[in-house]
């Protein structure tokens, strides 16, 4: 039997599920993802897009670029603003879940740690966790 995690905006009005194995847990000190999460960090769990499924709503999008100059698009609620989740260019058929909007968030840990450079001074990041400077190749 499948994994199902399910998740959703701050409103209700957008809901999604995700079927599956997550592939990673990537927390993301580049400057975009601190402005865009209001937030020291952002977060991306990666999934396979065959995996994503909306359950309710007709989210809006916002195309942008990443810090390393790649085309993205952030897809959140058009009532309340949560973004959802990212499609990133480069990273062709998977989708970027926000992993703050599932239901249950108790099970997350962190596999990589990107743009450490850019990381606020004061985050300290657990030894053995794999990192980069900036984006992995």
């Amino acid at each position: 039997m499948a994994t199902k995690y399910t998740g959703g905006c701050q409103c209700g009005g957008i809901r999604y599920e995700v079927v599956g194995t997550p592939r990673k847990l990537v927390v993301c000190h580049c400057t975009d993802c601190q402005r865009q999460s209001g937030s020291a960090f952002g977060m991306t769990l990666l999934v396979g897009e065959a995996d994503f499924h909306l359950t309710r709503g007709e989210p809006k999008s916002f195309a942008s670029k990443s810090e390393a100059g790649r085309a993205k698009l952030g897809v959140f609620c058009p009532r309340c603003g949560t973004r959802i989740y990212h499609k990133p260019e480069w990273r062709r058929g998977t989708v970027s879940v926000k992993p703050g909007t599932l239901d249950d968030t108790s099970w997350l840990t962190p596999d990589m740690h990107i743009w450490t450079r850019s990381k606020q001074p004061w985050i300290t990041i657990p030894g053995g966790v794999e990192t980069h400077e900036g984006q992995p190749s």
